[in-house]
């Protein structure tokens, strides 16, 4: 038998839902549909799309219920739609009101939400959903529940036309809308604090006769395992979106012809930087990681996964890099003292960060700097490595072009999984192994000491990369990067907006070359 009950908050069976859900849940939502549009766009330009719902249901207790809806709210539905400007830019708005019988999806609610997906489809416009749901409305039943495979069609028509999806999950926000459309955003981003699932609390209680524990249904608690994008109060709301749409909204600049220059990868070994001595120059708690990285580069820049996300080790962004939007995933190094291995759930969401740029029809720029993934009973558990496989796959696959930057270290499968590329660039003192040094020399020799040695002899550095077809340009550090932090990342910065101009080539040619430079991996030049 399922158990598994649509909804969340035992959905509005009555006029009471809203309190019924309030008393399981932390306090709701505090702003109404209309203050949370009011907060998010320019004064004065929300338009409605709403028309007024069919006639009365038969039922005298299910319409005595709307009647009272209605009156308490002042809207005619659970949701109102319509088109707002945000910072001048026009969005498709779709918002719940969770004090109309629990924000919950009837028929009618679900046509009304299903027409504006559409309507912002056949405008090309961004859309912005902002659910507080209970769920279904249980008194239409099946078919109102049917109803969320409407909705869902019409996203996902709006995904794959290329065009922007955000959803903001407020609190609560569970059953089948969190379950659909409420979690299909490109961004899925959440109110602090709010309930986010698919079973209620009261279900899950009267099913396993224990009470659900309270943070396992937490927005905090879902975007640490990457459910979650960003936990955003909502007075910080309009702002992400404004710099989301602005870096989504950037037009590139014309392609640029390959350069022919000579590339900075030459060197004799006199000239070349030690292999070991570049090992302990990455790992010094003053060289720039990806977040400084993007911060002094980007003329435009959303970080996500904060504040209440990942953050850590992982590192997700929207980025205008040299002119170009993009997306970025990469790894962020942390001193030894606070050093979190890269996980599973990081794998994950850089699997899920390279499809995003994909449905979004942008560039994709990995940052690899890494001391390895999580070596873990739990990490074993969790299937570390059959999610490094899947991030080898699916960025060989992405139709999109995907740039590679080696910033660090690149220790074992957790650098190799960022590294699938059309093309990589590499820092001067940045390198790549199966294991750390010490690591390969515990295996090899049986001890440590040997370090130094191995780190030479494995060819770990950038300019032996190039050699065997990884890397393609080695930004040289003059003498270390984190005792000249801006030049450094400026050259960086120069050099990926050059890279991601040449590989504005057509799709087809663009995938073919990568397949063939693949094949070649390994080889010497």
């Amino acid at each position: 038998m399922d158990h598994t009950v649509d909804e969340g908050v035992d959905v509005a069976a009555n006029e009471n839902t809203a309190r019924t859900a309030a008393s399981a849940l932390a306090a709701p939502t505090a702003l109404t549909a209309h203050q949370l549009v009011g907060l998010l766009v320019d004064p004065g330009s929300f338009h409605s799309w709403d028309e007024p719902p069919p006639g009365p249901p038969a039922d005298p207790e299910y319409r005595a219920s709307l009647d009272r809806a209605r009156e308490r709210t002042g809207l005619d539905e659970a949701v109102l739609t319509g088109l707002g400007l945000i910072d001048g830019r026009p969005v498709a708005l779709v918002v719940s009101e969770f004090g109309f019988l629990g924000g919950s999806i009837g028929v009618a609610t679900a046509e009304r939400i299903t027409r504006a997906v559409e309507r912002a489809t056949a405008e090309r416009l961004p859309l912005l959903a902002l659910p507080v749901s209970g769920g279904t409305r249980m008194q239409e039943g099946s078919a109102a529940f049917l109803c969320m495979l409407r909705i869902t069609a019409a996203v996902q028509t709006h995904r794959a036309a290329g065009l922007p999806y955000l959803t903001y999950l407020r609190n609560p926000t569970m059953g089948g809308v969190f379950a659909s459309w409420g979690t299909l955003g490109q961004l899925v981003l959440a109110e602090p604090g709010a309930r986010l699932g698919f079973l209620g609390p009261r279900v899950y209680e009267e099913l396993r006769g224990v009470e659900l524990p309270a943070d396992v249904q937490q927005a905090e608690t879902l975007a640490e395992h990457g459910l979650v994008d960003a936990v955003v109060p909502p007075q910080d709301l309009r702002e992400l979106v404004r710099r989301t749409l602005a870096v989504l909204g950037t037009t590139p600049p014309p392609a640029e012809a390959p350069d022919d220059a000579e590339s900075p990868t030459e060197g004799t070994d006199d000239t070349r930087p030690d292999a070991w001595d570049s090992v302990l120059r990455t790992r010094r708690p003053d060289r720039p990681g990806t977040r400084e990285l993007l911060r002094r580069t980007a003329e435009e820049l959303v970080l996500l996964d904060a504040p209440g996300g990942r953050g850590g080790a992982l590192v997700r962004a929207l980025a205008v890099l040299g002119g170009r939007p993009v997306v970025v995933v990469g790894q962020q190094r942390q001193s030894p003292e606070h050093e979190r291995p890269f996980t599973a759930a990081d794998l994950r969401a850089v699997r899920r960060t390279a499809l995003l740029a994909e449905q979004l029809g942008l560039p994709l720029v990995t940052v690899v700097d890494t001391a390895g993934a999580e070596l873990s009973a739990q990490a074993e558990r969790e299937g570390i490595a059959v999610e490094i496989a899947h991030c080898l796959t699916t960025l060989l696959a992405l139709r999109t072009p995907v740039l590679a930057v080696l910033l660090g270290q690149g220790s074992g499968g957790g650098a190799l999984a960022l590294l699938p590329a059309d093309r990589v660039i590499a820092a001067g003192h940045s390198w790549l192994a199966p294991l750390p040094p010490e690591g390969a020399s515990a295996i090899v020799h049986r001890d440590g000491a040997h370090a130094a040695e191995l780190a030479r002899a494995q060819g770990i550095g950038a300019h032996r990369l190039a050699e065997v077809g990884l890397v393609d340009e080695v930004v040289p550090e003059l003498p270390d990067a984190a005792e000249e932090p801006e030049a450094f990342c400026a050259r960086l910065g120069q050099a990926i907006g050059r890279t991601l101009g040449a590989l504005a080539a057509p799709e087809a040619d663009r995938l073919a070359a990568r397949a063939a430079r693949h094949r070649r991996l390994g080889d010497s030049r």
